[in-house]
């Protein structure tokens, strides 16, 4: 074809009759296929007109054809960018550069495949030659401004995108991205204000209401965030996003069932979506619906089998449903797949105490933990400055996330409310989200109240480290929402582990465990990273906070059969527990069994395990999970209590004799596994305390045949509770407070009498 009807179909093309462009062009390449101006213009045409498959096959052959000439690779990456193909974009255009240094449009599209494709420290340098060029153009500054923010330099980010919103404020766009970058960096105030702007321009923009529900988050306004996520479903209600969001809200809010509605509408819009697949997951496992959690988790995991998060939480899920080895195999993979999560590494250290029959390799797990996490931050401790007078009042710290309707407070309220306010000022640190009726009244019992819960661990440590506290207190150490990373920074000069569950942090950081004679033999130091100390009476202290139920009367009287029972969290009904219970159901073979446990799987996989020691599933009924008053009179279905191993019950026990119900314990080789023996001595009946499993069913089935004597026991269980230091507030105080004193004299290193041991 001649030049001039080369032009003529250039003519054609640039007057937009682009039907006769391209037969031109068509014409050209039937007559000459190599034709590289048709190819080129032809592919450019296609590309024009919605086409980049057939634009790339003719950008392909002209840069092919005239491999030299830039502007063909120029073209040629536009069309694998209309095609989503950005890398091979991305090389098409760095070849236009390698040809053609000056060749200044390609800057801007450079950077922007790099970006697309997750080559952000690339992009960042052909942005800012592109700003060179063109300082104004509000696509660099935009595009930048994302770039940064994706990098987490929020500073910069908010820089670039005020600029491209002022320099074209028509583009709803650059204000949002100007409002997301804001919050990044914190400043919630005017991202709202730049989004409600927006808003009042664009009132159906769903995009800026989202992320003003964001910022109305961010300034503590909850309410008014979960109306704004609202608002964006109506305007959008495909909108996964703030659906995920919305059901994050409510959880925060301790609105649990619209949480959970609301992630699962994400889901259902997004079935792949693994963000909410693993917030609906931990949702239903909060709200006890443990098969869908499981379900959930598994499914996430099957699209992203790499996440450790998602194997951290089905961990969780399988431990609370008693499947505690599979839960521990979680927590490893977990721990392989990201190693310096050390909330999963907590959860691994805390699992181990449920399965480990030995103290060594929990103990060696916590010394891991420490190493991974506390140990780099040692070096940061300077010393303290809190005057050593051995007389003052002290300042007493108590961290924990469970000042609430939680076991917990069973044990703290009594203690705290009994404090000698004269010799030691109270501080409590409180990670509680949602504070309760449990949450006043340790207020109430403190001189200090701090909420902290959206505190980091370091700017916790620093808060305590200003409050000036002489001996801080962890009560929660590896359990869940624990903060032994602010422990590990040392705060305090003196720093204590007591309540959460006996055993070790594994910390250096951590001066001093609490626990009593019974609990822990002097041999069995070793076994810690902390020195113990033990209390003269008792690790406990407790008080039932729900007075007003009753015992009842012994229930084998009615029934002409004897019920046994555990109450226990199923994490606890490990095999060992499972064949000593056997052992007895053998030997009293009328004998009914209640437990607690969840409708589903969780009891189907509790009458399987129970098949196999010979206790069958007509011999079985279930308790649910319930409220306190409702869970304390299950009690009176039972007659006898049976203890787990390798970990005792120790609320569930004391709770137990508060009802009238003994319990048989099995003693144990870790100090978990000693509770009973602990509880059992403070009340007078060291014979319910096994040491042997022959012993532990002759002790239970010798109960059981002497109902007369377990008539006795019914009616005096709480009358001996309430006479034993297990409950006497008031003496645990002052033991308390002798070994706090007795720490403190040893920090000023003058001499102070050691709080009695008495022989267990």
């Amino acid at each position: 074809m001649s030049n001039r009807a080369l032009e003529l179909a250039t003519e054609r093309h640039r007057a937009g009759d682009l039907a006769a462009a391209r037969q031109l062009y068509r014409d050209a390449l039937t007559q000459n296929p190599a034709e590289v101006t048709a190819l080129f213009r032809g592919g450019l045409l296609e590309l024009q007109d919605g086409r980049p498959e057939t634009a790339l096959e003719l950008l392909l052959a002209a840069a092919g054809a005239a491999p030299a000439e830039p502007r063909h690779h120029f073209g040629l990456g536009q069309a694998l960018q209309a095609l989503r193909r950005h890398a091979e974009a991305a090389a098409a255009y760095q070849r236009v550069l390698a040809l053609d240094p000056a060749f200044d449009d390609v800057h801007f599209v450079l950077a922007d495949s790099l970006q697309l494709c997750g080559r952000l420290t690339e992009a960042e340098p052909v942005y800012r030659r592109a700003l060179q060029q063109s300082p104004g153009d509000v696509r660099v500054l935009a595009n930048l401004g994302v770039l940064l923010l994706t990098l987490g330099r929020s500073d910069e980010a908010v820089q670039f995108q005020r600029a491209a919103s002022e320099r074209d404020p028509t583009v709803a766009s650059h204000a949002i991205n100007l409002g997301i970058a804001l919050c990044a960096q914190g400043d919630f105030a005017a991202a709202r204000d730049v989004l409600e702007a927006t808003l009042a321009r664009e009132p159906q923009n769903s995009a800026a209401m989202f992320n003003l529900a964001i910022a109305l988050r961010g300034l503590g306004q909850l309410p008014a965030a979960v109306q704004a996520y609202r608002l964006a479903i109506e305007q959008r209600p495909d909108y996964a996003d703030a659906y995920n969001n919305l059901g994050n809200l409510y959880k925060e809010l301790g609105e649990l069932t619209p949480a959970a509605e609301a992630y699962e509408a994400a889901v259902r819009l997004r079935p792949d979506w693994v963000v909410a697949l693993n917030n609906a997951g931990c949702l239903l496992r909060t709200v006890g619906r443990f098969d869908e959690a499981e379900a959930l988790l598994r499914r996430a995991l099957q699209l992203s089998p790499g996440l450790a998060a998602l194997h951290d939480n089905l961990g969780n899920v399988l431990k609370d449903s008693g499947e505690l080895d599979a839960a521990i195999d979680c927590f490893r993979t977990a721990l392989e797949l990201d190693p310096g999560a050390a909330a999963t590494h907590s959860n691994l250290v805390y699992a181990l105490s449920f399965q480990c029959a030995e103290p060594a390799p929990i103990l060696a797990e916590a010394r891991r933990w420490n190493a991974r996490f506390a140990a780099p931050l040692a070096k940061a401790i300077v010393p303290h400055t809190n005057a050593r007078d051995r007389e003052r009042r002290l300042r007493i710290g108590y961290v924990s996330a469970d000042f609430r309707d939680h076991c917990q407070s069973l044990f703290t309220i009594p203690l705290l409310t009994h404090h000698d306010q004269a010799r030691f000022e109270i501080v409590c640190y409180s990670s509680v989200a949602r504070p309760d009726a449990y949450t006043a009244r340790a207020r109430s019992a403190c001189a200090h109240w701090r909420e902290v819960h959206t505190l980091s661990d370091r700017a916790l440590a620093d808060l305590i480290r200003s409050d000036g506290i002489d001996i801080l207190v962890d009560l929660t150490m590896h359990m869940a929402q624990g903060r032994p990373l602010v422990f590990a920074r040392k705060p305090a000069p003196i720093q204590v582990a007591w309540l959460a569950y006996p055993g070790t942090t594994g910390l250096d950081a951590m001066d001093y465990r609490l626990s009593d004679p019974r609990l822990d033999p002097v041999e069995w130091a070793p076994y810690y990273s902390e020195r113990t100390l033990r209390l003269p009476d008792s690790f406990w202290c407790y008080d039932p906070l729900c007075a007003e139920i009753e015992v009842g009367e012994l229930p084998a009287v009615a029934r002409g059969q004897v019920t046994f029972g555990c109450l226990n969290n199923p994490c606890k009904l490990t095999d060992a527990s499972l064949q000593l219970w056997g052992m007895v159901l053998r030997e009293i073979t009328d004998a009914r069994l209640v437990l607690l446990a969840r409708e589903g799987r969780q009891r189907e996989v509790l009458l399987a395990r129970l098949q196999r020691v010979g206790v069958t599933a007509a011999r079985v009924r279930f308790v649910p999970f319930q409220s306190r008053a409702d869970y304390l009179r299950s009690y009176r279905e039972i007659d006898i209590g049976l203890d787990t191993l390798p970990y005792n019950g120790h609320t569930t026990s004391i709770d137990s004799f508060w009802m009238g119900v003994p319990v048989i314990s099995r003693v144990g080789a870790t100090c978990v596994g000693r509770g009973g023996l602990s509880q059992l001595g403070q009340l007078g009946l060291p014979e319910l305390a096994a040491h042997s499993d022959g012993d532990f069913r002759d002790a239970a089935v010798a109960l059981a045949k002497d109902l007369p004597r377990l008539g006795a026991l019914r009616k005096q269980l709480r009358c001996r509770l309430q006479t034993s230091p297990l409950m006497d507030a008031p003496r645990f105080a002052r033991h308390i407070e002798a070994a706090y004193r007795a720490m403190w004299c040893d920090y000023c290193g003058t001499e102070a009498a050691t709080p009695a041991t008495p022989i267990p």
